[in-house]
């Protein structure tokens, strides 16, 4: 018999949030150690509002607000306006947030002004020291064994923004007209002389020769060898030693933090007199890929290729990549839609504590 296409609503619904979110949901066990981690966070977040203890209205509990911004990396949801849409009528978003079903969802201009507050108390770096500690506890990372490497962030601007720093009296468009991407008034563009007029701090580089040049920042990671998790992470201007500059001031922190010799894998563009010589100044061992191209040779002899390790560390250090690949489809770091260093830092270390808890959910699945 055909079933009649209509539907009654009961005046009461006797169910919970937790009722709609399957057992095996892949979220719960992400949701378990976060709650864990924001737990840990508490003085942080008491410190946070201490100056508004004596009056005004109770603003976004900043649990509720992260485990959000980690939704909006873990779902690619590309703008807070949308997320908050979602998390109206999405069951598994409200249960994940820590919204009952009748709680009213932000405004997303709300949402946006209490982000800003994480930035001026580093939350979001203490939350992802929180996941590393808790991938530590758990048994996933060698703490001897690390990769470096860094990859470029395309800046919220486009190249028609490039522009001198000192603004002429006319108006008249650049030489070659205005599509014209190699020089203004006769003069090539850099950023010594030229900016962006809708993200300042952004810079025009281009990471390997036949790549077009772009305005970007330059993200920087150090991860555990022993299953790719994320240990380290920052986003500097681009240039052309950032991602040496970046990589041995990680590691410097890694091997006080170690107290003995640890390792890191590197490609071919670590592969120079300073790094080498910084890294092991540092007590860590430089496993970087030999670039006999470079004027000199390579920095890296056979007291070093000899040894089992090279080459073991030269095959983990493309597990670096994944984290790459990850933030940058999954993630929002291909193109943030932010503008300045501080935020585009706070998204890029976001991203690396949500890609950490992805991956430990993923390793506590195959031990199960």
């Amino acid at each position: 018999m055909r079933g009649a296409d209509g539907y009654t609503e009961s005046m009461f619904t006797m169910s919970k949030l937790d009722d709609f979110v399957p057992a095996n949901h892949p979220l719960r066990p992400i949701r378990l150690w976060l709650n864990e981690a924001l737990a840990r966070m508490d003085t942080v977040f008491s410190r946070m509002y201490e100056s508004d203890a004596r009056g005004g209205r109770p603003s976004i509990a900043p649990e509720k607000l992260i485990r959000a911004l980690l939704l909006q990396v873990l779902y690619s949801i590309r703008s807070e306006r949308m997320l908050m849409e979602q998390i109206s009528y999405n069951m598994l978003f409200r249960w994940f947030v820590g919204l009952a079903m009748d709680d009213a969802v932000w405004d997303h201009s709300t949402f946006s002004k209490n982000r800003d507050r994480l930035i001026v108390h580093d939350v979001i770096v203490s939350l992802f020291n929180e996941t590393v500690e808790t991938a530590r506890v758990r048994g996933h990372l060698s703490g001897e064994h690390f990769s470096v490497d860094g990859t470029l962030i395309q800046a919220w601007a486009g190249h028609k923004s490039f522009v001198p720093k000192t603004k002429p009296d006319d108006d008249s468009p650049p030489d070659g007209g205005a599509g014209s991407q190699e020089n203004w008034r006769g003069e090539k563009r850099s950023n010594d002389t030229h900016e962006s007029s809708t993200d300042n701090q952004a810079r025009l580089f281009r990471k390997s020769r036949g790549t077009g040049a772009v305005l970007c920042y330059m993200g920087h990671v150090l991860t555990d060898n022993r299953h790719g998790l994320v240990v380290n992470a920052q986003v500097t201007q681009a240039n052309g030693t950032a991602e040496r500059d970046a990589a041995a001031e990680m590691l410097a922190d890694a091997a006080r933090f170690a107290g003995a010799s640890i390792t890191v894998g590197a490609d071919k563009n670590y592969d120079t007199a300073g790094f080498v010589a910084t890294c092991r100044a540092n007590n860590v061992t430089p496993h970087v890929a030999q670039n006999d191209a470079r004027a000199g040779g390579s920095a890296i002899d056979a007291r070093t290729t000899r040894w089992p390790g090279y080459a073991i560390s030269q095959c983990k250090r493309k597990r670096i990549e994944q984290v790459f690949g990850w933030g940058k489809t999954v993630g929002r770091i291909r193109q943030a839609m932010y503008r300045g260093l501080k935020r585009i830092d706070q998204l890029f270390v976001l991203t690396q504590a949500a890609y950490n808890l992805t991956r430990m959910r993923t390793l506590a699945a195959r031990t199960a």
